[in-house]
């Protein structure tokens, strides 16, 4: 999800859902409860700090209750934007995504890492330079994570699984040559993954917002044909490896997101097909796959194309449920407060069927 913001790093590693916030001002009604249980017990949880691409990280570490002996680890890795260890960001501060997973987890007996992801923190710090952050440090913190995961005492390094969100599955589907040889191929775990190339995806997701914008009389219709058109300009250019000084598209960016600052990491996330990188996993990685079948952000043909390079891969679609697993009713007019939703109780038993067939 996107949402313009005042320092370069902020605008750089927000890039998806460029109206998100008008996808999700209607949902299902509140509940009489307001707030919702989160899921699963919980487990134990403590702070962790780790050096990763030059910066310190801070992450928190779960672990079941009373296990006894070392358990199977989880990294779980954020979706888009600057996205913190429990999976919200300034636009849907209570998604808590990522949190809901990690309880899942150690309720299936499984320990997890989960780490504020670079630019997401409440105590960052921008850098003093304007130029764009380089997009390995994301890289770079993916495999400082894993590496503090594994090092965790109570978590058996031999039997690891990564848990990639939405974006963060494209780093779950290339974490096998980010971590290297001397580390075992771990299992995935792709929650509403993408199955196109990055700048087709933020296309395909503009283009529904605009039109549902538009539909709303929130934006004109020459102002829908203009954004539209800037979108395509700027994919164009991107690809082509031109700069938008050579262009009619607005310096600063359609609605800040293709802009100077954003450029190499929409680049360098539009390099990869997630079907090719599907493909390249080592043999025999096993693979889940869920979906909600709600999900704004990422289509039912999104998935379907991923799977095509997924031949032995596992797949759960959920109904009724969206891009961060909570339960979805669309009801013009009714307030979306994802606290009020309930994460998806088909997670659990789909997690825990493929972790006890795996070690």
């Amino acid at each position: 999800m996107f949402t313009p913001a005042s320092s370069t790093a902020r605008r750089r590693t927000a890039v998806v859902g460029v109206l998100a916030a008008v996808l999700f001002s209607t949902s299902c009604a509140p509940s009489e409860d307001r707030t919702v249980e989160a899921p699963g017990v919980g487990g134990q949880e403590r702070e962790v700090t780790f050096e990763g691409g030059g910066h310190e990280v801070s992450a928190g570490f779960r672990s079941p209750e009373n296990a006894s002996g070392t358990v199977p680890g989880a990294l779980i890795i954020s979706g888009s934007g600057p996205t913190d260890r429990d999976g919200n960001s300034r636009l849907r501060p209570e998604a808590n995504t990522n949190q809901n997973l990690s309880r899942v987890l150690a309720d299936t007996g499984v320990a997890s890492l989960r780490y504020d992801k670079y630019g997401s923190a409440p105590d960052f710090e921008p850098p003093d330079s304007d130029d764009p952050v380089d997009p390995r440090i994301f890289d770079e913190q993916v495999v400082a994570a894993y590496e503090e995961l594994i090092a965790q005492p109570e978590v058996d390094p031999r039997r690891v699984l990564v848990v990639g969100h939405s974006e963060g599955a494209l780093y779950a589907l290339r974490v096998h040559e980010l971590i290297g040889e001397n580390h075992p191929s771990p299992a995935l775990v792709l929650a509403a993954p993408p199955g196109t190339r990055y700048l087709d995806l933020v296309d395909r997701q503009v283009t529904e917002q605009v039109r549902v914008a538009e539909a709303q009389q929130q934006i004109g219709e020459g102002e829908a044909v203009r954004l539209l058109s800037d979108v395509r300009t700027a994919r164009a250019m991107i690809r082509a490896g031109r700069s938008f000084q050579d262009s009619d598209v607005p310096q600063g960016g359609v609605l800040g997101l293709y802009s100077p600052a954003n450029t190499d990491f929409l680049a360098f996330m539009d390099s990869f097909d997630p079907v090719r990188l599907a493909e390249d996993l080592p043999q025999g990685t096993p693979v889940l796959v869920l979906w909600g079948e709600d999900d704004a952000q990422v289509s039912r043909e999104d998935v379907d194309r991923l799977m095509t390079g997924l031949d032995e891969a596992e797949r759960v679609d959920i109904a009724d449920t969206d891009h961060i697993f909570r339960y979805y009713a669309d009801q013009p007019g009714a307030a979306v407060l994802d606290a009020e939703r309930p994460f998806a109780e088909e997670v659990a038993p789909a997690l825990e069927e493929f972790v006890d067939g795996l070690w």
